[in-house]
């Protein structure tokens, strides 16, 4: 059993309709991004529940959220201070994820880290910009991988960790190809007023500052 064709543009067109479907009915995905292969589903609390319970993830660790533009973010009532706002500016679509107040009542607080906010990135992975644009509502993401062990390289290796999800139609798995050894996004605070480097990953520190000036961390 393999994942479900999800390279080309054609090959994101003609997996759409079974793919929006599928988290219609609050089922699970596996897919590429620009950085590692994620797992997800809607940002809905029973769902985000039944990724942490597939990934075996112990509670109170955040997900983040992939939106298709900052218009998808606001509009989950998640707020962007100056800093924020030029981070995205210089780095939105990337690998640069940011962690930003608000969203309560909108988004399930299971999705809320130990800082009060709620990570979020507009993925420039162009079939998974689509995806969620189509869906039109943020998708949860964390690394499909099974604890302690590193992220999946592809979507072979994705099928055969989650096997029995796979087996059960719960989880389908979109097939991007192998993705290079690239690092994760790199995560900034933006719930304070001075912005803080939580993660190092794609985007170094130089690079944020470079772009944003005072307002990087």
């Amino acid at each position: 059993m393999t994942g479900i064709p999800f390279r080309t543009d054609e090959e994101v067109t003609a997996a759409l309709p079974r793919v929006l479907a599928h988290l219609g009915q609050g089922g699970l995905i596996a897919y590429p991004t620009e950085t590692v292969y994620g797992l997800g589903s809607r940002a809905r609390g029973p769902e985000v529940l039944a990724v942490a319970r597939l990934k075996g993830r112990r509670p109170g660790k955040p997900f983040l959220l992939l939106v298709a533009d900052r218009d998808m973010a606001e509009a989950q009532g998640l707020a962007f201070s100056e800093s924020a706002s030029a981070l995205a500016r210089a780095f939105w679509p990337g690998p640069l994820t940011l962690v930003l107040p608000g969203g309560s009542g909108r988004l399930p607080d299971v999705l809320r880290g130990p800082e009060g906010g709620i990570a979020v990135r507009w993925t420039s992975h162009r079939g998974m910009a689509r995806l969620v644009r189509a869906l039109g509502e943020p998708v949860t993401s964390t690394s499909a991988n099974l604890p302690g062990s590193p992220p999946a390289p592809g979507a072979e290796a994705i099928v055969r960790d989650f096997a029995p999800a796979v087996e059960a139609g719960t989880l389908l798995v979109l097939d991007g190809g192998v993705l290079g050894n690239s690092p994760p996004s790199t995560v900034v605070d933006c719930t304070q007023p001075v912005p803080r480097l939580i993660r190092d990953g794609a985007l170094t520190l130089g690079e944020l500052r470079r772009a944003a000036g005072r307002l990087a961390p």
